[in-house]
């Protein structure tokens, strides 16, 4: 491990140390664990959260969903961003979605989608609404930088379209589809909770959040709010580790080779 990535860390490490240091002064001059628990106590609940039976079920719940919902925008989001950078009809057809969607307060998505559906396919339905005008803009736009050299010479050596689509078109939108998955996903985890809080579901991380909430378990609310900051960071970490998966493996074989010619 090198010098700067030692210096990184300890860096990161120096800020989390400040935070909990600020969330301790703030408990200690406000002096109420209902306004802001000290920041032992949240860990003691979230200890306790961890050893509940229905733990799990929560947090499998919420997961379920957040992936789900990341599924139907990735492949939804990415066929449309796809036919609509080849056709301008239909990118003319999807902006009045795409502004309502971007103009549309989630709150005011998530309330009308819980008068349309039942508690558990809300966080879907807001989730992707909210997280697919982000992938497809991002594919649409990517479709429309693809250099148009490449396209003629797929067109002269007549490629036929499942192979300009799989030798041209997919191979130059990997950075886009890379950049607007990512983006999604990060907006996935905060929609689908937001919405569990709102609509309460019989499990899921937002569900204990507001029964956390209305009980005044100011410790709790926090306990499941680091969860919920947890998943969203293991959900990264799972989204970079996929990405680099490819290339460990074209290095593990490179070394399988490299020491059988030697």
């Amino acid at each position: 491990m090198n010098r700067s990535t030692w210096i990184t860390r300890a860096l990161t490490a120096l800020s989390v140390l400040i935070l909990l240091g600020i969330w301790q002064v703030g408990a200690e001059l406000i002096g109420s664990g209902v306004l802001l628990p000290y920041p032992n106590t949240t860990l003691s609940a979230l200890y306790s959260l961890l050893q509940q039976k229905p733990f799990s079920l929560n947090v499998l719940a919420t997961v379920g969903r957040a992936l789900r919902s990341f599924l139907i925008i990735f492949t939804i989001g990415g066929a449309l961003g796809i036919l609509a950078g080849y056709t301008k009809s239909i990118h003319a057809m999807l902006v009045p979605v795409l502004v309502i969607c971007k103009a549309t307060p989630v709150m005011s998505v998530i309330l009308l989608a819980f008068i349309w559906f039942s508690s558990g396919t809300v966080p879907l339905f807001s989730a992707f609404l909210m997280g697919f005008p982000v992938m497809f803009v991002q594919v649409e736009q990517g479709v429309r930088q693809i250099s148009p050299r490449l396209r003629e010479m797929t067109e002269a050596y007549g490629f036929s379209p499942l192979m300009r689509l799989t030798h041209l078109v997919i191979p130059s939108l990997v950075p886009s589809i890379i950049t607007g998955a990512k983006a999604s996903l990060s907006m996935v985890w905060k929609v689908v909770i937001a919405a569990e809080v709102l609509t309460v579901p019989r499990y899921g991380v937002g569900s204990r959040m507001q029964l956390a909430q209305v009980h005044l378990d100011t410790a709790e609310v926090l306990a499941w709010t680091l969860i919920a900051v947890a998943l969203t960071a293991i959900g990264d970490l799972v989204f970079i580790g996929v990405l680099r998966f490819p290339k460990f493996i074209r290095q593990r074989k490179l070394h399988h080779q490299a020491g059988g010619a030697a």
